[in-house]
């Protein structure tokens, strides 16, 4: 028989029984016992070559069976219990050829739960002197009893530096639950540490293990340091801003913090190792402390720096005169504690960079508003601004007083002319206007700033006529004359004053040209109708004295004169003498016109 056979709870167990004779036995007998808890032994089955029965009234009456060959018989048990744990025994008899009995031992194997490990929620100070239980670790329902190994980071924990406390309870089943204790002398550095246990069992055949989750364990330590930082803002600190500062220790729990700035013992207001300051201005600069009340005070330090950044001042001051032709020179600055630059800006428009601003040779043009910016270029934020009004004086400009302006219009019409002035003090404007009568004109637009005035007047040319602006101020006199020539109403003008003017006049005079040609053929036609036309070089001659009287008769006035229409039949050609020539001789007179 097999020394032992192993099997999992609830299978089926085989115990096998082999037997051999040296002589032929006349008959077999073969018995199966089996060891009780007191240490009887019980007769569960027997049979031989001819029969197999099973005892009645064991406790395997109703579970075992046993089958037999040549070489021997094999024992099943069903249902396999942890009170099946025991020796079977096998015996053998041949009579006269002889008897012996083999034993074998059945285990029976439960694999326990995996193990749960739970840390110590309270944390475990590093000042302890003794190890302390740190985490616990069970198993339950194993069969036989498991065995529960701890490790740190995955590493065996040797047992020299810790205590393992064992508790092992059978339950009513028999299976078993092990619970182990960790007790472990912690450091700082076992904070990040993880610690895990393992359970080892046995199952047939071999050595199997279950590991739990890793947990970390809360460690307490006292504080040795702290570290002091500016969150808020990124960068460099302006005045306005607000500031917030942390303050953080390396112990656990974590000590109270608090602030003071150096050289006063007046605590400042944060709340868990923040600091917030608000709109903060530059007497707030300064060395910052945080303190860590733990069993030794240890503290940190924060230097800040608040920037700032003065209102601008300008020389000269909000406005200045000059003359035109003088020079000014305008500064502008601001106190800062930082590098500052200065750009300076007229109408929107840069005009010079730096904190001198040089002005040359004052025209009207120079005269306005001045801006100043000044800036920190390393710190964005940090903008002030100032102004100056400069004033240049001056005797009075008129646009195109250097040229008199010719204008020809026709008689009736009205005319705009203008008059624009620059100088300051503001100039007056007064018109003179000659030749033309008083009611024939009038101021209708005038425009006044501070040192301009444009003046429009509407004239209606009724003769020849001098427009003349005066302008003058406490520095000078300037003036610009408009010559009007009149045009008469039915006279062509030779010149206008504008280009679409010209192109009218052509258009009239083409057009009466025309008419005059058509007018023209259409007396030549008509006296050749009625034979009025003469012939030869004296006619044409005629005729063409007659086209110029005619032609310049029509520049003044054309007028036609349509007389009552004769047929040929009612009015025979005349002689030269007034009589009447006979019809042949009128066809031979028109003949020899048409030659001619």
């Amino acid at each position: 028989m097999e020394e032992a056979v192993e099997v999992y709870m609830d299978d089926a167990a085989e115990i096998p029984c082999l037997y051999t004779f040296t002589q032929k036995p006349i008959m077999v007998m073969v018995q199966w016992f089996v060891r009780e808890r007191d240490g009887r032994r019980v007769r569960i089955s027997y049979g031989d070559l001819t029969m197999q029965k099973v005892d009645e009234n064991t406790t395997y009456s109703d579970r075992i069976s046993v089958s037999a060959n040549n070489d021997g018989e094999t024992l099943t048990i069903q249902d396999v219990k942890l009170s099946d744990e025991r020796e079977f025994f096998c015996q053998v008899s041949g009579l006269a050829a002889g008897s012996d009995e083999g034993r074998t031992l059945l285990k029976v194997f439960d694999p326990p739960e995996p193990p749960i490990i739970e840390g110590v929620l309270s944390g475990v100070s590093v000042s302890s002197d003794s190890p302390a239980k740190v985490a616990s670790c069970e198993t339950r329902s194993g069969h036989p009893k498991p065995n529960i190994t701890w490790y740190r980071d995955h590493i065996p924990i040797h047992p020299a530096i810790v205590n393992v406390v064992t508790l092992v309870t059978r339950e009513s089943s028999g299976l078993y639950t092990v619970q182990s204790e960790l007790q472990y002398k912690v450091a700082k550095e076992d904070k990040d540490a993880h610690f895990s246990c393992e359970v080892s069992y046995f199952v047939p055949g071999a050595v199997r293990t279950s590991e739990s989750k890793g947990i970390n364990i809360t460690v307490h330590y006292p504080t040795t340091s702290v570290e002091m930082w500016k969150e808020l803002p990124q960068g460099l600190v302006k005045e306005g801003d607000t500031v917030e500062m942390h303050c953080q220790g390396d112990g656990n729990p974590p000590a109270p913090i608090i602030f003071n700035r150096e050289q006063s013992d007046a605590e400042l207001v944060s709340n868990e190792g923040l600091l917030v300051l608000k709109d903060v201005s530059r007497v707030d600069s300064g060395v910052y402390e945080c303190h860590a009340l733990d069993l030794d005070e240890v503290l940190d330090t924060l230097q800040l720096t608040v920037h700032y950044l003065d209102p601008a001042v300008v020389v000269p001051k909000d406005s200045e005169v000059m003359l035109k032709g003088e020079s000014l020179t305008a500064t502008c600055n601001a106190l800062s504690s930082l590098e500052t630059s200065t750009v300076w800006f007229k109408d929107g428009a840069e005009v010079a960079r730096g904190h001198i601003m040089h002005l040359h040779d004052a025209t009207f043009d120079t005269a306005g508003q001045y801006d100043c910016e000044v800036t920190v270029p390393s710190l964005s934020g940090l903008v002030t601004s100032g102004s100056v009004h400069i004033i240049v004086q001056g005797a009075p400009e008129v646009k195109d007083a250097d040229r008199e302006i010719e204008l020809m219009e026709r008689v009736g019409v009205w005319v705009n002319l203008s008059c624009e002035v620059r100088g300051f003090p503001r100039p007056s404007v007064i018109w003179i206007i000659t030749g033309s009568q008083t009611q024939s004109w009038r101021e209708v637009a005038k425009r006044e700033t501070e040192d301009h005035v444009h003046s429009v007047v509407m004239l209606k040319v009724t003769s020849d006529s001098v427009a003349i602006c005066n302008s003058s101020n406490d520095f000078g006199i300037e003036s610009k004359t408009y010559n009007i020539r009149s045009i008469p109403f039915l006279q062509t003008p030779t010149a206008r004053k504008t280009s679409v003017d010209n192109s009218g006049v052509i258009i009239v005079v083409i057009i009466v040209s025309i008419l005059l040609l058509a007018i023209l053929g259409s007396v030549f036609y008509f006296l050749y109708k009625k034979g009025k036309l003469p012939c030869g070089r004296s006619g044409k001659q005629e005729i063409l004295n007659a086209y110029s009287v005619k032609e310049k008769s029509n520049k003044e006035d054309i007028v036609v004169e349509m007389k009552p229409k004769k047929t040929e039949e009612s009015e025979p050609l005349k002689a030269v003498n007034g009589e009447k020539k006979p019809p042949n001789e009128q066809n031979s007179a028109l003949s020899s016109c048409e030659k001619a």
